[in-house]
């Protein structure tokens, strides 16, 4: 079959040294990418002559040559007659690229080599290394790098700073921008000394967040007799912003407080007053926007549990709803301690009934179901207070579950208590709060310390 005539196939001197693309004969610049072409010299019509080792390689014999040589063959006997000793590969000494003498073959003599002489050299590249006559050193010394300066840039004023790494900004999240750290947050641990009395609160080392509040302030009596009061407030877990609930119950109480004790309210009606404001602040909490409750109904509404106590110079109230606890601990030893406080719980409720004594109540696993409590979901408000009047001076020391859980019984108590916590309450309220740290920390733990009688004004704590 017939067939288009095909152009001849350029070759390598009409394409173009820039973008290979075929050029005409006699073109001076290339169509495609512009090249000018009468820069390029001709290519040179002969073979380029390589040297070998120093030597002018000959050019190759054509094969008619090369089929004449006479090659010589090697005997097959010796001049004494004898046949030709033959040699094996293994026979000779070999060296590695680098030079190095080969180990002998096992059942061979090892075949003698020259004695090296003058500096080592590379008998296959013919490079001298010139190395000091001890060898090589094990490690060669580093010069160390030169210091980068470091970075002293002082944050703007009022900018939260890492506490890992110190120099990061704390961004809204709570992490640090710099290295990521996450920033203890406010709560984490918190502790106050107000006058002559202190509280502090700690997240436990089990749980993410605290839970807990308190508030803590003193005032003055319509007769200028000073008054000192005490609130620790517990979220309840299982309910949704529990952290939420404890802070504005514990605002709210103590605002109520410090509002009616100066204007000759009884103390024991105040605390009673100041639960119900108490309950009220956490209701409000879930009034959520409309729908929202309608897509979680799961969600329990936010919920604590309320203690809090009041020290006049002749009186002491306290109020509760919840497990939260009060106790009285005399600065005589001698005198037994006092849990002034009955739990809203399942195992106060069967102990009280008669059906299980003490031990073998909060041994159960139901024993911490609280059956009082502050928010929207609490079947019935039941405030709890209750006066005394002690015969002598001791503390008041207002806790949530996370202490008592370690020390359940007052005289137990008692025994962590330092007995200078009248005088010393932050510390006394810090050996509280180590001891349920040290004891696991299972749960956020808030310790209030009062000292009884109220100390008049101006006569507060070292």
């Amino acid at each position: 079959m017939s067939q288009m005539p095909q152009p001849p196939r350029p070759t390598a001197l009409s394409r173009c040294p820039s973008c290979e693309e075929p050029v005409e004969s006699g073109d001076r610049f290339c169509g495609a990418c512009g090249y000018d072409l009468s820069a390029v010299p001709p290519r040179p019509g002969d073979s380029p002559t390589l040297t070998l080792s120093g030597a002018l390689a000959s050019a190759p014999h054509p094969p008619s040559e090369a089929a004449s040589v006479d090659w010589p063959h090697a005997p097959e006997t010796s001049s004494s007659g004898k046949p030709a000793p033959v040699h094996l590969a293994t026979d000779l000494p070999g060296t590695d690229s680098g030079g190095t003498v080969l180990p002998p073959v096992p059942g061979r003599p090892p075949v003698p080599g020259p004695p090296p002489t003058g500096s080592p050299v590379s008998p296959a590249t013919g490079v001298r290394f010139d190395r000091p006559a001890g060898g090589e050193p094990d490690e060669y010394p580093l010069q160390a790098p030169a210091p980068r300066p470091a970075e002293t840039s002082t944050p703007p004023a009022g900018t939260k700073v890492c506490v890992a790494c110190r120099a990061g900004r704390v961004d809204n999240d709570g992490y640090c921008e710099n290295c990521g750290h996450a920033q203890p947050r406010e709560r984490d641990h918190m502790e106050d000394e107000v006058g002559p009395l202190a509280a502090v609160t700690d997240r436990g080392l089990r749980h993410h967040r605290n839970e807990d509040a308190y508030a803590i302030s003193h005032t003055t009596l319509p007769d200028r007799a000073p008054a000192l009061v005490a609130i620790v407030c517990d979220g309840v877990s299982s309910a949704t912003r529990p952290d939420e609930a404890s802070l504005a119950a514990s605002r709210a109480a103590g605002d109520s407080l410090m509002a009616a004790l100066p204007q000759g309210t009884h103390p024991q009606q105040a605390m009673h007053d100041a639960i119900i404001a108490a309950s009220h602040a956490v209701n409000a909490l879930a009034d959520e926007p409309g729908g929202a409750r309608e897509h979680t109904p799961h969600h329990n509404s936010p919920a604590c549990t309320l203690v809090g106590s009041i020290v006049t110079p002749t009186l002491l109230v306290v109020g509760w709803v919840g497990d939260s606890r009060v106790y009285w601990v005399p600065l005589d030893r001698s005198t037994a301690p006092a849990r002034l406080t009955e739990d809203d719980s399942w195992a106060a409720q069967m102990v009280a009934a008669g059906l299980m004594n003490e031990a073998e109540a909060y041994a159960d696993e139901r024993a911490h179901a609280i059956t009082g409590w502050l928010g929207a979901d609490a079947y019935e408000l039941e405030p709890h207070t209750a006066s005394f009047k002690p015969d002598r001076p001791g503390v008041v020391v207002v806790c949530t579950d996370g202490l008592w859980n370690y020390a359940e019984a007052a005289d137990e108590l008692a025994e962590v208590l330092p007995r200078d916590a009248a005088s010393r309450p932050l510390h006394a309220a810090q050996v509280l709060v180590g001891h349920a740290l040290d004891g696991g920390g299972h749960d956020n733990v808030t310790v209030a310390v009062v000292p009884f009688p109220a100390p008049s004004q101006g006569a507060g704590s070292a």
